[in-house]
């Protein structure tokens, strides 16, 4: 009885298994509840450790999800698309196409050699997600969907807040009212504001300097909130930091209406004859080339951190906020030498003023998604640099066909 309690614990924590007797025992006990009744084929897994242990792993498995995924027409979310499809689960997209292109879409299901479920639907449309929730089980839902133009949010605070706040108020309702409590949350490295030193961790005081910055945040309480009011639900608040590169394919990437916010896709423009040159905004900060430094991360890795993070609401109530980073800092002008060496190309720029609001330094501490996801990044710098304009080469255009 106490071997059976041991397993059944261990089957709820999904905990890999890696030794002999641990997966002599569950495979002992799939056998005991039925769920393997061929007695020879039993003798034979014990005889063999390596395929006892990897059915012990099969066995061992979550079973796999119907996740909604709100913008995941964007950028980070058709890559998530792609690894959830991937890793078995099942996708089904909302967007409302105001920042992202339905070609994406299309490419993604090219990747993974199937159709997707696509609603262009906005998420402040009750009805029309109830619709969505009605004609689908959904087991879990990840929400991308939101405007992120740091710049325009100072311009329109208003649409800013009612786009995303009130968007996420009527996502959360329309979950609860079909109990689909299991939420993983798009939020930004942003919300440690200013005044915190980096490696930033997820237990510093949060603040932000702009509109967009305090949506995030102000979302990121109201979670929060939920959480407190109803035990049920599972939330993971992922915290990005600077995500670039494309899918190695060169199909999917990143590709911003009109002149670029963001670094990688400002320097492939350059690169490609777009734009005249690169403005690098500071040159005199307290780094060891003068410019700001952040932590780019791929996004096929961060793609890969919504999976875990789908694992663990699976499996773990609560609302936890979790760092997606690397860890470590590179400046404006590492990314540039990168980019020309691995792609043999030049980057003219010009040094510039700093920006104001802008930090010296930003980066994360790592160590929450490595202990609590098992997640960690793999792929590099050169390997961002690489994508990035492999993607840029073959789509000069972005996805205007």
């Amino acid at each position: 009885m106490q071997d059976d309690e041991c397993i059944d614990k261990s089957i709820s924590r999904q905990q890999d298994i890696s030794d002999f007797s641990q997966a002599q025992k569950i495979i002992s006990f799939f056998v005991k509840i039925g769920a393997i009744r061929d007695k020879k084929m039993f003798k034979i897994l014990r005889l063999n450790r390596v395929y006892l242990v990897a059915v012990a792993k099969l066995l061992f498995r979550r079973s796999k999800m119907k996740i909604l995924v709100t913008g995941g027409a964007g950028y980070i979310g058709s890559h998530t698309c792609i690894e959830l499809i991937l890793n078995g689960d099942e996708v089904i997209i909302v967007d409302n196409l105001s920042n992202s292109k339905l070609e994406s879409i299309k490419r993604v299901e090219k990747i993974v050699g199937k159709e997707i479920p696509f609603f262009e639907t906005d998420i402040l449309d009750k009805e029309a997600m109830r619709k969505i929730f009605e004609l689908h089980k959904i087991d879990a839902v990840i929400h991308f969907a939101g405007y992120k133009a740091v710049g325009e949010s100072v311009a329109k605070p208003l649409m800013y807040y009612h786009n995303n706040i009130e968007g996420s108020v009527a996502l959360c309702e329309v979950m609860s009212e079909f109990d689909v409590k299991k939420l993983v949350f798009s939020s930004s490295a942003t919300v440690y504001g200013m005044g915190n030193i980096s490696p930033l961790i997820e237990t510093l005081p949060l603040s932000a300097t702009n509109p967009y910055g305090r949506s995030k945040l102000m979302i990121e309480e109201i979670l929060r909130d939920l959480g407190v009011s109803d035990s049920a639900w599972n939330i993971a608040i992922l915290r990005y930091f600077n995500p670039i590169g494309a899918h190695s394919s060169g199909t999917i990437g990143e590709d911003p209406n009109g002149i670029p916010n963001n670094l990688m896709p400002f320097i492939t423009q350059v690169a490609v004859g777009k734009r005249e040159r690169l403005s690098v905004f500071g040159c005199d900060y307290d780094t060891h080339d003068g410019t700001g430094v952040r932590d780019y991360i791929h996004v096929v890795d961060l793609a890969k951190g919504h999976v875990k993070a789908v694992e663990y609401i699976a499996k773990n109530s609560g609302v936890e906020a979790i760092n997606l980073g690397t860890g470590v800092g590179y400046s404006v002008l590492d990314i540039v030498k990168s980019f020309e060496k691995v792609n043999g190309v030049k980057v003219p720029y010009k040094l510039c003023e700093r920006r104001p609001g802008d930090v010296a330094t930003c980066f994360a501490n790592a160590e929450k998604s490595l202990n609590l996801l098992n997640w960690k990044v793999e792929k590099s710098i050169d390997d961002m640099c690489r994508d990035s304009w492999k993607f840029q080469i073959q789509n000069p255009t972005g996805y205007n066909i």
